[in-house]
């Protein structure tokens, strides 16, 4: 099979469109998975509370960041890739996993495991915030070549 970017890209999109139906799934069931968990790990049901808050206050800030990558794919298919409307893709995708790190850092105040998933969260942030940040000089190296002849 022959690799190329084309496919690459394909298979990203798949990945997102994979992750939104999971996600649809949680949304959907999130109320009953979050008490069958708190019912087998016999929690008050307080507790389960603040998970169900963080899990729906996050599923908000993951849903922008599918719609958000599901554009930026869209356009990098179509040769649009170093692009202002793509830099803001990122930068929101960079914010909105800093704003599920601090739901995830709060979370963690009450039930210690959000502690690992605002880490990761916080790294991706700050992946995606480099790769933003690259994007813009990148950008701003083509708009330079573009005015030179």
């Amino acid at each position: 099979m022959n690799w190329n970017k084309d496919r690459s890209i394909v298979l990203s999109q798949f990945c997102v469109g994979a992750f939104g139906l999971l996600l649809a799934v949680l949304d959907v069931f999130g109320y009953w998975l979050v008490g069958f968990f708190i019912q087998i790990r016999n929690m008050n049901w307080q507790l389960g509370a603040v998970i169900l808050a963080a899990v729906y206050v996050c599923s908000v800030f993951a849903w922008i960041v599918l719609w958000r990558l599901w554009k930026l794919l869209g356009n990098i298919k179509e040769g649009r890739v170093f692009t202002p409307e793509n830099i803001g893709h990122m930068r929101a995708v960079s914010w909105c996993c800093a704003a599920v790190a601090l739901v995830c850092l709060l979370a963690g105040l009450a039930y210690l495991p959000f502690f690992i998933c605002a880490m990761a969260s916080a790294f991706m942030a700050l992946i995606v915030r480099i790769v933003k940040n690259a994007f813009q000089q990148a950008l701003l190296m083509k708009d330079e070549l573009d005015f030179t002849v």
